[in-house]
């Protein structure tokens, strides 16, 4: 009974390796399974690279939702799962971003708007803060306003 239930086993995997081994492979020239684009590409400041931390932060905004007018100690990365954002970081134009596109913020940059782009429906990024020291991730802008009316547009 042993010996039985053994060589099904045996069996079993030997039909699976053989089904495995046969699949045909993909012709030349088919589609592939995967897509790569590049998202965002900058150059960073030049920064301490023994002491480097990445963090990463879930930013959801509730419909006509915004942050005050802050700043970032570290350069970030900003990638919108969901929804679009209306962002301004001072001295370059306001833009909106939809869901798969990117932004920088650099160091110490004031961004002025970070809002949900609509009224209606809500709006979520992951932003990637690369530091090399330890600080708060935001804070209050040094030369900049405490806060700014962020309306959406939609």
């Amino acid at each position: 009974m042993i010996r039985a239930s053994a060589w099904r086993i045996l069996a079993a995997a030997g039909l699976a390796c053989g089904l495995i081994l046969a699949a045909p492979n993909a012709p030349v020239g088919e589609a592939k399974a995967t897509a790569d684009r590049v998202v965002l590409s900058r150059s960073l400041p030049a920064m301490k690279g023994t002491d480097l931390k990445i963090t990463v932060v879930e930013v959801a905004y509730v419909p006509g939702a915004a942050s005050p007018a802050h700043s970032h100690p570290c350069p970030v990365v900003a990638y919108v799962v969901s929804g679009a954002i209306r962002s301004q970081v001072k001295g370059e134009p306001e833009a909106v971003y939809r869901v798969g596109e990117s932004f920088f913020e650099p160091a110490n940059g004031v961004h002025l708007i970070s809002a949900n782009a609509s009224r209606t429906a809500p709006a979520k990024f992951l932003a990637y803060f690369l530091c090399d020291h330890e600080t708060k991730l935001s804070v209050p802008p040094v030369d900049g306003p405490k806060g700014i009316l962020n309306q959406p547009q939609e």
